[in-house]
């Protein structure tokens, strides 16, 4: 007796994660799709560290990927890589670092969806992000103390732009209250304060760029809200040209998409067309041997619609 112990819902239960996970990516909210990108970058440069370890391809203490994608405080190497201004806020080097920063954006992302629309979380994630840069950049260039560490000096971490989306929804909403483990009920705009506290009193205790790129996002939440509230989206423009150039990849998609529909229906249109004349070749060879009166009535009906068909 032959048994088979073949688990036969093992591939169907690997393909369901995975299509689970686009499927959350596709249909989930903007703040699902932000805490995927982080934890996607997050691996991506983790698989590319071991790979790069085990060829001996790196010979850096700071592997290139990371310094490819992190924010430089020089100038001169801010030019040479311009796109780090995005980059950096979806890069993470530690799983501490990642996992605290996703928790503050899932947990305070939360509270701002249930005030405000998604469009306004990732451009206030994106714009903070942007201003936490810019804040540390300009802060490394006018202050002297950092004039020796300048060089080589580079930031990154969603942390600025999480503290973007952290002051939004303390200025939009500052009276939330919030049950925290060990302590109870707390309102945000206690939490907020405690923040930004930390991070002005740690400027000189290290990590100096880090906490002042925090403050350049809280900056940026603050004046978000404060100008939503007098009527004035200061990020329209900003979610304009992100819909233009999204636009240009969703033009381009359906493009492609309406060409390989065009060349399916010309191919399964040339092939219908041929099997008709070869079916109609069989009738006329039919009527060549046997008379026309050897045809069947379908055989009869479909000469009758040819011959009309070509007047």
């Amino acid at each position: 007796m032959s048994m088979n112990f073949n688990n036969p819902y093992q591939s169907y239960s690997h393909q369901s994660i995975w299509d689970g996970i686009k499927d959350s990516f596709k249909e989930g909210s903007n703040l699902t799709r932000l805490i995927y990108i982080n934890f996607g970058v997050f691996l991506i440069v983790k698989i590319v560290g071991v790979l790069t370890f085990l060829f001996n391809l790196e010979p850096s203490q700071v592997p290139f990927l990371v310094q490819w994608l992190s924010v430089p405080a020089e100038t001169n190497a801010l030019l040479s890589r311009p796109w780090t201004v995005f980059t950096y806020m979806f890069l993470h080097e530690g799983f501490l670092h990642i996992l605290m920063n996703m928790l503050w954006l899932f947990w305070f992302g939360r509270i701002f969806l249930s005030y405000l629309d998604q469009k306004k979380l990732v451009s206030i994630y994106l714009i903070g992000g942007l201003t936490g840069a810019a804040t540390y950049i300009f802060a490394y260039n006018l202050f002297p103390v950092f004039e020796s560490v300048r060089f080589g000096s580079y930031a990154l971490g969603a942390s600025a732009s999480v503290m973007a989306v952290v002051f939004a929804t303390v200025i939009y909403t500052p009276n939330h209250v919030v049950h925290l483990m060990f302590i109870g009920p707390v309102k945000i705009k206690h939490i907020a304060l405690f923040f930004i506290a930390t991070d002005i009193l740690s400027i000189p205790m290290g990590n100096a760029g880090g906490h002042i790129a925090h403050l350049g996002g809280a900056f940026y939440g603050w004046l978000f809200i404060n100008q939503l509230r007098k009527g004035k989206d200061i990020s329209s423009g900003f979610n304009s040209l992100m819909d233009s150039f999204f636009g240009l990849f969703k033009k381009r998609k359906m493009k492609v998409s309406c060409k390989n529909t065009q060349k399916m229906d010309d191919k399964e249109y040339n092939k219908a067309k041929k099997q008709h004349q070869e079916h109609l070749d069989a009738i006329l060879e039919k009527i060549a041997k046997s008379g026309y009166d050897s045809l069947s009535k379908e055989e009869k009906e479909i000469l009758f619609k040819s011959s009309n068909r070509k007047q």
